[in-house]
Formats: C-alpha cells, sequence, structure tokens
C-alpha cells in the first residue's frame, strides 16, 4: 500500500460528505482505542477538578446529539432543514439520512446548537430528541 502524505489525506477527506466523515472518525478511534475529542477534555478537568473538590454535583452536560426520530408528515420540509443544518449534504443524501430514520443528525454540539436544530426540524414536523 502507497504512504499518503499528509496533503494528499487532507485532500481526500475534503471530497467526503460530513457524515462520512463522522463515520471515518469513529472507525479511527475505535482502530487505535482513541478519543478524537481528548484534548477538549483534559483542558477542562483542571476547572472541574476545582469545582468537585468543592461541592460534588450532577455534570451537566454540555455536548448533545440531536437525533430524528422520525421524519413525519412533512418528509420535504425535513430534508430541507436536515440539508440547512449539515453542511455539504447532497439532496439524495439528506433523503436518504430522513428516510433511514432514526439517525443523528449532529453529533457533539452546544446545548444552544442542539435545541436551535431540535425547534427547526420540530417546526418542519420532524420528530426529534436530544442525547
Amino acid at each position: 500500500m502507497a504512504k499518503l502524505s499528509t496533503d494528499e489525506l487532507l485532500e481526500a477527506f475534503k471530497d467526503l460528505t460530513l457524515i462520512e466523515l463522522s463515520d471515518f472518525v469513529k472507525k479511527f478511534e475505535e482502530t487505535f482505542d482513541v478519543k478524537a475529542a481528548a484534548p477538549v477534555a483534559v483542558a477542562a478537568a483542571p476547572g472541574a477538578a476545582a469545582g468537585a473538590a468543592a461541592a460534588p454535583a450532577e455534570e451537566e452536560k454540555d455536548e448533545f446529539n440531536v437525533v430524528l426520530d422520525a421524519a413525519g408528515d412533512k418528509k420535504i420540509q425535513v430534508i430541507k432543514v436536515v440539508r440547512e443544518l449539515v453542511s455539504g449534504l447532497g439532496l439524495k443524501e439528506a433523503k436518504d439520512l430522513v428516510e433511514s430514520a432514526p439517525k443523528p443528525i449532529l453529533e457533539g454540539v452546544a446545548k444552544e446548537a442542539a435545541d436551535a436544530a431540535k425547534a427547526k426540524l420540530e417546526e418542519a414536523g420532524a420528530k426529534v430528541s436530544l442525547v
């Protein structure tokens, strides 16, 4: 197998859709037993440790997954919103995603972004949950 340079790998990733890239990251994490979000967690750990020492409390979740449970009656409107929310998604990919519900639409997003996406999808007629 030919060895690819960093630039060649980046060019290959540019051709992937967001969902394909997400699948790649998951497989990469499983194969090499690593987490892509580890540096963020390490940076937040000192503040979290200080807060935990002061008073033990439940950690508030700061990353959410927006999961499309069902498209509902207005599938075309839901497909339009999915294309708006997930950049780089073509019409066919968005349609396939909506038709294969339940599926995650956005993963690891902030609460505000997750709530906004959920509101848009529900307004279009979809059934959505935050995980």
